[in-house]
């Protein structure tokens, strides 16, 4: 290591220094993982060293502020462990020098670091960075129509999706819009048709997200000021996927960009693909021109699952298992547990581990054992829906009461009721329970469940009517 001119600051060489942000890099890399540093950090560059600080150089105004507030600290972290004389870490805006595909860590670095203390020209001012983002989230691999189970209930859902996976953009089926409940299959078919149009045609670019995501990132561009690279990132794909569209609900001026980002890409013959809990027409909180858009296209429900396609289901994955299943034990799986795919799939990989463990084959009795818990849960699930109804029937409300704007008092109370009930016997979350309401925010959730337990302290009557009901609940 030398000294610069006045002999305070370390300098280190330019092969030296290339060999230490390798290090950082590929030490970042093992942090976050392959997809994260894919997406966010892959397009880093370092400038060089200037006095106690790092330059460090992406190519776009929302890369650096996105890695400035993820990634910022740890970036220290990581060169103070190469120089403890570094304190500071600067992440500024430059067209960053990308190593090729397959180029050494190390040689990349060092070529990188070169091109960059000698400024290429498009480096200059006025340039035109480059903003090739790769946003989308991994595909599961067991995520494709090989591995579909196909039944009455889903059917026309599965037929649509490899329509769309075959032909993109094809007229009738753009947008593709899926909805169903939760573990019934929306989120297997997005991703099998990722892997079709991935495995056809390598030119077409693909982003799969969920909805929290789009809204992430769409906040983050708004902070930074880099809306204009949203918009051109999000626009250039050819497929844009998005998952539970249901949490855009309320989130208004995210709706607005996607209302203009779903207009541009279906403009320019680019596919979409939605998937959400309900049907457009019922996404109430959804901007009315969106809703309109997506049921323009194709809608595909996915039914909740029958007995014979939960044992479809369990005998194609015990079959793949490599461990011997009783057909009785499948039966009697099949009909105990009908909440939805992923609860029958835990249950059976339940199964799985305990005949790897133990080495014993798995009876009917061995099933109750293991299951007990899963069992007993499903023998008293209640829904909300069945919640709503006998609580409107006790005190003598309509149904819809429950989830209307209705504020009188012989409504709002037995409202405040259901929802009590709902968190009290359901394993949904606050806001699951609050759309369930007519879209109500997670907030009147807690103020009701508060309010009624409230009441019943002080009120023995109406404690003894709110038992009441859920003693009738319990055992119904």
């Amino acid at each position: 290591m030398e000294k610069d001119v006045d002999g305070a600051t370390p300098v280190t060489s330019v092969p030296q220094l290339a060999e230490s942000w390798a290090r950082v890099r590929g030490r970042l890399r093992e942090d976050v993982g392959e997809v994260e540093y894919r997406s966010w950090l892959k397009q880093m560059t370092l400038a060089g060293i200037e006095g106690d600080e790092a330059i460090v150089l992406l190519p776009t105004r929302f890369l650096r502020d996105w890695v400035r507030g993820h990634y910022g600290d740890r970036l220290r972290a990581l060169w103070q462990m190469e120089n403890p004389a570094i304190r500071r870490v600067d992440v500024r805006v430059a067209a960053a020098a990308r190593p090729a595909a397959g180029e050494p860590v190390a040689e990349a670095a060092a070529d990188g670091l070169a091109e960059t203390l000698a400024p290429r020209p498009e480096n200059r001012p006025g340039a035109k960075p480059d903003a090739r983002v790769d946003w989308s989230a991994p595909l599961e691999t067991r995520f494709t129509f090989d591995t579909f189970i196909v039944g009455k209930p889903n059917e026309f859902a599965y037929a649509c999706a490899r329509r769309v996976a075959e032909k993109p953009a094809i007229a009738g089926f753009n947008p593709l819009f899926l909805y169903g409940g939760v573990g019934l299959g929306k989120t297997h078919l997005m991703h099998s048709i990722a892997w079709t149009i991935r495995e056809s045609s390598h030119q077409r670019s693909i982003t799969y997200m969920t909805a929290e995501k789009f809204m992430g990132l769409f906040i983050v561009a708004l902070r930074s000021q880099s809306t204009m690279e949203f918009k051109e990132i999000l626009r250039g794909v050819d497929v844009l996927m998005i998952d539970d569209l249901q949490f855009l609900i309320g989130k208004d001026n995210t709706q607005e960009e996607f209302f203009h980002t779903f207009n541009a890409l279906i403009g320019a013959g680019k596919q979409i693909v939605v998937s959400a809990d309900k049907s457009p027409s019922d996404l109430n909180g959804l901007d009315d021109r969106l809703r309109g858009r997506l049921g323009g296209g194709m809608v595909a429900d996915l039914h909740a699952t029958t007995y014979e396609l939960r044992l479809s289901i369990l005998e194609a994955k015990a079959s793949g298992s490599g461990v011997a299943m009783n057909k009785r034990v499948l039966e009697f799986l099949a009909h105990k547990i009908t909440s939805n795919v992923r609860d029958i799939e835990g249950a059976l990989n339940r199964l799985i581990g305990h005949a790897n463990l133990f080495g014993r084959e798995i009876t009917l009795e061995t099933a109750q054992e293991v299951l007990k818990d899963m069992l007993r849960a499903h023998d008293r699930r209640l829904t909300i829906e069945e919640i709503q109804k006998r609580v409107a029937e006790h005190y003598n409300i309509r149904l819809t009461d429950m989830s209307s704007a209705r504020r009188a008092r012989n409504v709002a109370r037995p409202r405040q009721v259901a929802m009590y009930l709902a968190k009290k016997l359901t394993q949904r979350s606050l806001p699951e329970i609050g759309r369930r309401f007519g879209n109500r925010d997670h907030t009147t959730v807690m103020h009701a469940v508060s309010r009624v337990a409230e009441l019943m302290q002080g009120d023995a009557g109406f404690a003894e009517d709110v038992e009441l009901l859920q003693r009738m609940l319990e055992v119904s």
